[in-house]
């Protein structure tokens, strides 16, 4: 949506790319976009050829991507983007629940997924969310990646180590997260070290990629 005169709202709109091979999911996407104030539709794409030439021309700050689309699917863009070093954060829009693809696509480098059964809201959520530096898993998608009897070999988060993991995911910042737990920025770095030091995890975007795939944070 366009701003109007007198907005005084200083955050940018997030633009945003879509591409899926169904036209009624990409026409519903549209319309319900076309309310939103902070969220703005600049590209869309009936298959994944189209959707890499969209994201060099049109450049946006998120791509929401089907699995499965003619040309490319969603898993071979995010191979090509990490093969151009294109640090484009994407979620994948999907009808296939299924945690062996799903966990293919964390490991590519998905930072979201949203059934396409969900609310479209819970789409505009994920949108910023990952727009701003988090991670978004569908509720239902967090317990299809955990899978059975998985919870014997998940290591051990404190609760204070959960609790900042899922406000990192959010997208919080570091002070953020200090402030809404009433804990110092330097308590929270501390317990970033220790998430990621049993998550075995390098930084801390992988630690919570990897905590949100073992669902120890929704």
């Amino acid at each position: 949506m366009e701003r109007t005169p007198g907005d005084e709202r200083v955050e940018p709109q997030i633009r945003l790319l879509v591409a899926d091979d169904h036209p009624a999911i990409l026409d519903a996407v549209a319309q319900f976009i076309a309310e939103e104030e902070d969220i703005e539709l600049v590209a869309r794409a009936a298959d994944g050829e189209q959707a890499l030439r969209l994201i060099e021309t049109r450049q946006p700050d998120v791509a929401v991507l089907d699995i499965r689309m003619p040309k490319l699917g969603g898993i071979e863009i995010l191979r090509k983007l990490a093969e151009a070093k294109n640090a484009l954060p994407v979620i994948l829009f999907t009808g296939y629940p299924e945690r062996g693809l799903l966990l293919e696509c964390l490991d590519v480098g998905a930072r979201g997924f949203v059934l396409k059964e969900s609310p479209l809201a819970d789409l505009m959520r994920a949108v910023t969310i990952v727009a701003h530096g988090g991670t978004y898993i569908d509720p239902v998608l967090a317990g299809v990646l955990a899978g059975p009897q998985v919870a014997e070999r998940l290591p051990v988060l404190t609760k204070r180590e959960r609790e900042v993991l899922r406000l990192l995911s959010d997208g919080m910042r570091n002070e953020q997260v200090a402030s809404e737990l009433l804990i110092s920025p330097l308590t929270v770095r501390s317990h970033v070290k220790n998430a990621m030091e049993k998550l075995e995890a390098d930084t801390r975007t992988q630690a919570v990629a990897s905590a949100l795939r073992q669902s120890l944070i929704t």
